[in-house]
């Protein structure tokens, strides 16, 4: 019998491709005549993957990883320059390397036992469908954010065609079909305000493109998003099937054992967690100090995870070798009974630790959904790409997270004050708060998606049957 295989590509942000290969892991275990080829785009500057990539590699027999090497400078079309968005210059670095993914795909089906179904792509490589159409074969795009935003890239290019180019950080709310509220324009992605630098055209072209595929998959569940499930009309086929998280810890360190073996000794739910993604976003020096003032006003006990900026823009956050002289004066003398600063940390296994109470996160989709999964409130400090309009969902649209900010952009001038900051960390750790409550209830629905006869289960049955349809079996 043939092997059924399904290529994926991916980008190489961690958020993005931990994502992919959860998914990639469950279809596998839905469907065992199935095969999965990752086409890595290795990004400029960087010559392998990462450890994280490769012990997963190794996970599954049927689940392989090609690496594209990065083309530079990019052979065809306009080249990225300092002004280009990170948008547009995701979409040009992607679509310059359509010529090595396909023949990639050629060396693949080159063999007679392979079967090819279909590509599965990234959000940010919708312009490989392209490559897809060329085999003949379907393309789903895994979308890796939430329900309520893909609603709205979808419905951009019809707000293009009829009024143009009119995002301007001063317009009055939007009416999004997807979310149930006006949309203010400060929450919506700052990529689409630029005109010069190509961000609203990359936007404009993730909406467009994606109408091409045969089926948009959410890492998302029906019942945390049910009016933008349910606003998704006259689109491809929309498949929520998450939520996908890797609940192992596949970067175990001397600090993260430090870190759990601290949360060990802690009083079951007392514990404040500060964190802002996997790269560690880092904080000026003044927004530092006023965290710190915060944190000590509050009483709480609390883990704060913050990390050096990088010393270039393309560069990455690292470790710093002490934090006294970040601190104010006197900090950690005052607080070392109840406090604990850290650099990286291992999020998900401090989520779900019994003494964790509270999270105060950057906002990003993974990150929300783990949260969300492990039951532990969020307050809400977005710093760039969509995540100021993630925490408008959870906040003004699902009732599930404290507002600390909503509109804070990490390249911006603003300084979010110590009394702001206080004012939401005492809200999301009070016992009496109803978002406890909920957030508790979403976290017991999240786990029930996942379980034979949930909803992103059956979801993710669907979605195996319309794959295997292309070979006329199910």
């Amino acid at each position: 019998m043939k092997k059924l295989e399904l290529v994926f590509v991916p980008i190489l942000g961690y958020g993005h491709l931990k994502s992919a290969i959860e998914f990639a892991k469950c279809l596998l275990d839905r469907d065992e005549r199935l095969s999965i080829t990752f086409l890595v785009i290795i990004p400029l500057g960087q010559t392998d993957i990462d450890s994280y990539t490769k012990s997963l590699a190794a996970f599954n027999a049927r689940m392989k990883y090609t690496m594209i090497p990065p083309t530079n400078p990019l052979p065809q079309g306009p080249q990225p320059s300092s002004r280009n968005s990170f948008e547009k210059l995701a979409s040009l670095f992607i679509e310059s390397h359509k010529p090595q993914v396909e023949r990639a795909v050629m060396d693949l089906v080159s063999d007679d036992s392979t079967h090819l179904l279909g590509f599965v792509l990234d959000m940010f490589c919708s312009s490989m469908i392209d490559v897809a159409n060329k085999f003949s074969v379907p393309s789903y795009i895994f979308f890796t954010s939430n329900t309520a935003f893909l609603g709205f890239l979808l419905h951009l290019p019809m707000c293009h065609s009829q009024v143009g180019v009119n995002f301007n950080p001063s317009d009055p709310d939007s009416l999004i079909p997807s979310y149930q509220n006006h949309v203010p324009a400060n929450v919506l992605p700052g990529g689409l305000f630029d005109k010069t630098g190509g961000g609203y055209e990359a936007f404009l072209y993730l909406g467009t493109k994606f109408q091409e595929c045969k089926g948009l998959i959410v890492n998302s569940y029906v019942e945390l998003e049910s009016y933008a499930v349910n606003s998704m009309v006259a689109q491809p086929t929309v498949y929520p099937v998450g939520p996908l998280l890797d609940h192992k810890n596949h970067n175990k360190s001397n600090t993260s054992t430090e870190i759990i073996n601290w949360l060990d000794n802690q009083p079951s739910k007392s514990v404040l967690f500060l964190c802002f993604g996997s790269m560690g976003i880092s904080f000026k020096q003044s927004q530092i100090e006023q965290i710190a003032i915060a944190l000590e006003r509050s009483d709480h006990r609390f883990l704060w995870s913050i990390r050096k900026p990088p010393p270039s823009m393309h560069g990455d956050p690292s470790d710093y070798t002490s934090y006294e002289n970040v601190m104010p004066n006197g900090f950690f003398a005052r607080v070392k009974e109840r406090g604990m600063v850290c650099g990286w940390a291992p999020q998900i296994e401090v989520l779900a630790h019994g003494a964790v109470k509270g999270f105060v996160t950057h906002c990003g989709w993974n990150s929300i959904l783990e949260s969300l999964w492990y039951g532990v409130p969020i307050a809400t400090w977005p710093l760039n790409a969509e995540q100021q309009l993630n925490a408008f969902l959870v906040v003004r649209e699902l009732g599930l997270a404290v507002e600390l900010s909503l509109t804070y952009k990490s390249s911006g001038s603003e300084l979010v004050m110590a009394d702001q900051i206080e004012r939401a960390i005492n809200c999301l750790m009070d016992d009496t708060n109803p978002v406890r409550e909920r957030v508790k209830k979403v976290s017991q629905e999240s786990r029930k998606a996942l379980i034979t006869g949930g909803s992103s289960f059956v979801t993710l049955g669907n979605l195996v049957e319309e794959i295997l349809q292309n070979i006329g079996e199910k």
